[in-house]
Parts: C-alpha cells; sequence; structure tokens
C-alpha cells in the first residue's frame, strides 16, 4: 500500500505515505489512488480528523516524471492534472481536519498536497525544503498550487513563489503563512499536529470560506493591478520569452485571481498541459533531470572500484581558486592543507573562506561557532611536509607547464605511492601534464570553474594513463563536495574550455565584421545565455586568452601542428597591445567605474559598424551554433564520453542556454536533418567553423539521435 493508515485510540487517522519501491514519494498512480481513499475513511465517525506525513526520508517530492514524459497528447496532462485535484479537492473538503506533517522536503507536487491540508506544520530544520521548483524543468504546479498560494498569500507572492522556483527556508514559510507551526522533531511535529486538530474540529480552507478575499486583493484590485502592468515585463527582460512556463504561471494566477476556486483549477490545468507539451519541457526534463540524476547516481563512474571518501586533502597555490577549493572542501568536512610559496599568501587564501563565512554569519545563515570550526580544518602553510596523509593533492597554481611539474614532483615526494594527484588547469591537456609524474597512472584532472562556491560543476579529465580507480576516487570527492562531475578524455582545451570558447569567439567576430557591439550583446542574452560574449571576454581576461592561445600554439609547434586562428582572436591581441586586458585592469570591450561598466565608446571607431546590419535570428544562430558544431565535434572525437556529460557540462560549465537542454540536447532538439542545413548556410556565409560536424551529418543521414549516448 502507496499509504498506510491507523486510526489512534484518540480519534485521529494517521495516514503515512510510503510508496513502494521507490526512494521517495513521488505522485506516482499508486500514491494517488491511495490518497484518493483517504475521505472515505474520514468519514467513520469514530475519527475526529487526520494527520498526512510520509514514510520516507521526505514527505513527498513531487510529480512521476517517469509518467510525465510519456504523455504525447495535451488531453493526457490536463486530465492527469484534474485527476489530481479532483482527489485534493475531496480530502480539503471533507469537512474534518487534515494537518499536513511535514517531515522532511515537499517539493512541487509534495507541496501541493500539503497546501491541500487545512494546516501544515513542519520540522525546524534549515535544510528541510518546501517549494514549487516546477518552473526550473519549464512546468507550472498542476496539482491546484498556484490558486491554493494564490489565496494563502496574494498575487505577488504566489507568482514569485511559482515563477522563480526557489526553494523556501521553513521559518520564513511560517512567517509567510504557508505553515502554521514548526517542531523540534518527529514526536513534536505529530504532538502539534493532534493540538491543532483538536482546537480546530470544523476546520476548511479560506477559499470556501462565503466571505472569503484574497489577501492583498484580487486581480481587479489597483495595487495588484499596478504590479500585473509590470509583472509581464520584468519576466520578459529576465527570461526573454525562452521560458513559456514563466508566462502561463504568470496567466494562471492572474486568471485565477478573477475567477472561483474551481473554475480556475481548470484553467490552471490549461496551462500546465500547455507547459508539458512545449520543447522547453521536454529538453529540461531530458537533461537536468533525467541525465544529471543518472551522473549524479554514477553513470560515468567506472564500475566496479569501491566508494572512497577524501579525509584529508592538499591544495598547491592559494589563489582564488585554491580558496575556493579549500572553502567547498572544508565545508564538506574535509580537513584541507592550503600550501602557497610564503605564509602570506597562503593565509590570503584561507582569509577568503574567512569573507564567505563572515557573511554567512552576518545573515544569519550560519553560527560563528560552525565559521570557526571550518576554519580550523584549513592549515594555511608552505611546507610540503604538511602534505603527508593527504588523500589527494589538487594543484591550482599559474597554467605554466614548469610552475605545474615543479609542485608536481615536490607533491608526490611527500605523498603516499596510492594516493591520486589532480591539476586544476583549465586547458593544458592532462597527458602532458602527468609527463612531470612518477605515477600517472594516478594523475588527474580536476577542473573547477569560478567562483568555486557557486559554480556547481567540475570537469574531470582523464589522462591516457589514468587508472580506473583514479578517476573513481576523483568522482567520488567531487560528490563528497556537493559538486556535479562530468567525465571527458583529454584534449586540449578539454570540453567546457573549448566550446565555451567559440561563444565568446564568434562574437567578437562579430565585432570584427562591422556589427554593432550592443546588438552583439543582446543577441547572447537573447539566444539564452546568462552573460553576453563581450562581457563574458572581460570577466576571463582578454590577456590570459592571448597566453592560453600563444602557450597552444608552441605546443602545436612542436607537434608540427599549426592552429588556425579564429577571425575574432585579431581583435582580442589588439586590444591588450593597447592595454585593454579585461575587467580586471578596469578595461577590455568595457569600461568599468564605480558606476557601473558601459561599452567603450571607441569600440565602434576601432572597428566601424556597418551599414546593414544583420537580423537578431542571425546573430543568435551564429552564437549557438558555433557551440552546439564544437559539442559534436568533442562527441565525435570521443573527448566526451556521453551526451549527458555533453549536456550537463554544457549548462552548468559556462550556462548554455537551459531551455535547449544542453549543446547536443540542442541539436536533437532541432533534428540533425535542419542542424546540417542550417549549418551549411552559416559556413557558407562566415567560413568553415560552421561546417557541421561528421557526426551530425551521419545523423541526418540516419535520422539519428545524440539521446543519451
Amino acid at each position: 500500500m502507496a499509504v498506510k493508515t491507523e486510526l489512534t485510540s484518540d480519534g485521529i487517522l494517521v495516514a503515512t505515505m510510503d510508496l513502494p519501491g521507490r526512494p521517495m514519494n513521488v505522485l506516482a498512480d499508486a500514491l494517488v489512488m491511495g490518497l484518493a481513499a483517504l475521505p472515505a475513511k474520514l468519514a467513520d465517525p469514530a475519527v475526529k480528523g487526520m494527520i498526512l506525513t510520509g514514510g520516507k526520508a521526505d514527505f513527498c517530492a513531487g510529480a512521476d516524471l517517469d509518467r510525465l514524459v510519456t504523455w504525447t497528447k495535451p488531453e493526457e496532462p490536463f486530465e492527469g492534472s484534474m485527476a489530481l485535484k479532483r482527489v485534493l479537492r475531496a480530502l480539503e473538503s471533507q469537512g474534518k481536519p487534515v494537518v499536513a506533517a511535514l517531515n522532511g522536503h515537499a517539493l512541487g507536487g509534495g507541496f501541493e498536497i500539503a497546501l491541500a491540508c487545512h494546516a501544515r506544520i513542519a520540522i525546524d530544520d534549515p535544510k528541510l525544503k518546501i517549494g514549487q521548483p516546477e518552473v526550473k524543468l519549464g512546468l507550472l504546479p498542476g496539482g491546484g498550487g498556484t490558486q491554493r498560494l494564490l489565496r494563502l498569500v496574494g498575487v505577488q507572492q504566489a507568482m514569485q513563489i511559482c515563477a522563480e522556483g526557489n526553494d523556501i527556508p521553513v521559518a520564513k514559510a511560517k512567517s509567510m503563512g504557508l505553515l502554521a507551526d514548526l517542531a523540534k522533531d518527529r514526536d513534536e511535529l505529530m504532538a502539534k499536529a493532534r493540538a491543532w486538530i483538536a482546537a480546530n474540529p470544523k476546520a476548511a480552507q479560506p477559499w470556501d470560506q462565503p466571505k472569503f478575499k484574497i489577501p492583498g486583493g484580487d486581480s481587479r484590485s489597483p495595487a495588484v493591478v499596478q504590479m500585473l502592468a509590470i509583472g509581464p515585463s520584468i519576466a520578459s527582460a529576465k527570461s526573454y520569452g525562452n521560458y513559456p512556463a514563466v508566462q502561463h504561471i504568470m496567466s494562471c494566477i492572474f486568471e485565477g485571481g478573477l475567477l472561483d476556486f474551481d473554475t480556475a483549477c481548470v484553467v490552471e490545468s490549461r496551462y500546465f498541459a500547455a507547459c508539458v507539451m512545449s520543447a522547453e519541457a521536454k529538453n529540461m526534463i531530458h537533461t537536468l533531470w533525467f541525465q544529471l540524476n543518472a551522473i549524479k547516481k554514477g553513470a560515468s563512474r567506472p564500475a566496479g572500484v569501491p566508494r572512497a571518501k577524501v579525509g584529508k586533502l592538499g591544495i598547491l597555490g592559494a589563489g582564488m581558486m585554491g580558496g575556493g577549493i579549500a572553502y567547498v572542501s572544508a565545508k564538506a568536512g574535509i580537513d584541507v592543507v592550503l600550501l602557497d610559496t610564503t605564509q602570506e599568501a597562503a593565509e590570503r587564501g584561507k582569509a577568503y573562506s574567512q569573507g564567505l563565512l563572515d557573511k554567512a554569519v552576518k545573515k544569519g545563515r550560519s553560527t560563528a561557532e560552525k565559521r570557526d570550526a571550518l576554519l580550523a580544518r584549513i592549515k594555511a602553510t608552505t611546507s610540503y611536509d604538511d602534505l603527508a596523509g593527504c588523500d589527494l593533492v589538487i594543484e591550482a597554481v599559474f597554467e605554466d607547464r614548469a610552475i605545474k611539474a615543479d609542485v608536481t614532483k615536490k607533491a608526490e615526494a611527500v605523498l603516499a605511492a596510492d594516493r591520486v594527484f589532480a591539476s586544476n588547469t583549465s586547458t593544458l591537456p592532462i597527458t602532458g601534464l602527468a609527463q612531470a609524474s612518477a605515477r600517472p597512472a594516478n594523475f588527474i584532472g580536476l577542473h573547477f570553474f569560478s567562483p568555486v562556491d557557486k559554480m556547481p560543476l567540475v570537469e574531470i579529465i582523464v589522462g591516457k594513463e589514468t587508472s580506473d580507480e583514479t578517476l573513481a576516487r576523483a568522482f567520488d570527492y567531487v560528490l563528497q563536495i556537493g559538486k556535479t562531475p562530468i567525465v571527458v578524455n583529454d584534449s586540449r582545451g578539454f570540453y567546457t574550455s573549448r566550446v565555451f570558447a567559440t561563444y565568446v569567439m564568434e562574437g567578437i567576430a562579430m565585432l570584427k565584421e562591422g556589427v554593432h557591439p550592443r546588438s552583439i550583446e543582446v543577441a547572447g542574452l537573447q539566444a539564452g545565455m546568462p552573460m553576453p560574449p563581450l562581457a563574458l571576454q572581460d570577466e576571463v581576461s582578454l590577456s590570459l586568452s592571448v597566453h592560453v592561445a600563444e602557450q597552444t600554439k608552441k605546443d602545436l609547434a612542436a607537434e608540427g601542428k599549426t592552429l588556425p586562428e579564429h577571425p575574432g582572436y585579431a581583435v582580442i591581441r589588439h586590444l591588450v597591445e593597447i592595454g585593454r586586458i579585461g575587467k580586471k585592469a578596469g578595461k577590455g570591450f568595457y569600461d568599468y567605474t564605480d558606476a557601473g561598466k558601459t561599452l567603450w565608446p571607441e569600440l565602434t571607431k576601432l572597428y566601424p559598424t556597418a551599414a546593414e546590419q544583420p537580423a537578431q535570428r542571425e546573430l543568435i544562430d551564429r552564437l549557438m551554433f558555433a557551440q552546439a558544431n564544437e559539442a559534436a565535434r568533442c562527441h565525435e572525437e570521443k573527448v566526451l564520453r556521453s551526451a549527458a556529460d555533453g549536456n550537463i557540462g554544457s549548462i552548468f560549465g559556462w550556462g548554455f542556454a537551459p531551455f535547449h537542454g544542453g549543446a547536443l540536447r540542442f541539436i536533437d532538439s532541432m533534428g540533425a536533418k535542419a542542424f546540417v542545413a542550417r549549418a551549411r548556410e552559416l559556413a557558407a556565409k562566415y567560413g568553415p567553423r560552421f561546417e557541421p560536424a561528421v557526426v551530425v551529418v551521419k545523423m541526418a543521414e540516419t535520422g539519428g539521435r545524440f539521446g543519451d549516448n
């Protein structure tokens, strides 16, 4: 049984959701059927009320996406949504009090179940999450969530909760009126639920009361009308119309504020069906749910190698990257040795953690005791002897082969023979760096992204001699610190740096051609990228790009090869020559002042704007096709081990437009045949870099897809 019931001596029916065969409670048919049977049990005269709780670690995690992705006609999600609503409506309108005792996370459909109860009480745990995150998968709450929230907290807060999809801490939820109370543990949770039932024997939902009014006014009230007048434009400015679920959520809540509850629920189901049928939802669910979960469960990890944990970590180089790695590792409970050439530099790296922790304490997200305990795990030093006993050492020094080789040898002299050494390089091939190692089988790449405390991805690079055991240990460490690992094979630039570069370089090439810089930047945002290309190049530094390019030329020359120069590179080199090296210097493509940043006015004099400007669609296509095509080449060359790694790496690594589901999903969603045709049009206009990857041409001929391969 998915919902187990017990009638206690005080007349309280305790219903426990415990879906068989699943690690979490989700809204599978069995659970919905179990909930549907509860009103009849509540009709028993011996029952005074009911407590609904979870029998697993969480209350309920939400929708059954395995079922949702099988729907191919809009009638299916509409009816599925309405069927759940009928169950929840029967539960809340049967005449006796029902309390949701939230023992763990209540998200999405799980939170909608809780909203259909007359009161919600949660364990006072800062890690407990409640909310409506459906929008992050291109969906909206389909079980009445938009309408119950509207009637509990008003138009504006309902829109924020549903359209932003962020988790709500329990303390904030209580202050908003979403929770009636908090409890210190499970026993107190159940006791408070019983007390609420005793105090409210004739509970009914606010919207079922005859004189009910929406808090703050309905959609006709002046204050709400004023907010609704600007809300859509604010949403459009953030999403550029790429996320239809946001517009559907706003429409749901606006229309719901003009209708009775039951009619509004039908409207919600119509919008829910529109979301489920959208390409954006299909893309995001495919990648950000199924592929992401597969990676986190170890799809890219070698099988048969026992799980391992890092107890002590060494970090070579206490710059911003090394300091960031130290912070996230210490936060995960790992003892960290942070080493640099001077004690002052090492202490400065530790101070990075101090700064982050002081902010958390100031904002009430942590305590002084927790801060001090975390800092105590980080030892700032200049002595390689302190690396003794480390399970893993990560070098995060300057991108210079000689420096990296030197620290590798010094660390390995102290490191136990079976321990792992990793390089945090973003471009230099791991196989080449491993030549400085006495044990290349234990050498691997761990490419972190800046700032480490915020960026969710770590790219694991497997060298020619890297062993499966070393890969498994690196994979386990990345999960241990709460990051998402992707695994790629060794190559110049690996995967993320290589494909990311095509985005910024294409934007810079447009500037050289005479495209107005503002049009380039807007195209990047319209495409769904988190930052436009010129601004992003400033962030990563023009001088660093020149350094990497020159190093690459030298490496290839040593191999008797030449690197075709991208048309955008001449622009970067020119700006560096005149001292405009990026944000760190206060001047690059933009000028940076205390007042903010503005495009450098001289750009259009240096690269005159052409009289005839291309359409924005053309610019967007160039930016997106450049990335997707290079990702396909990485798959073709076996740099990528799977499409999942490619998609997740593109979204989490450099922000490839999430609504497309990743760089390879972009091709799958469009269809290989259409992609090849458009890529060839772009190649004819702008050069051979747009010639479609051979793997995509073959898929166009056979009807193939990247899928999960």
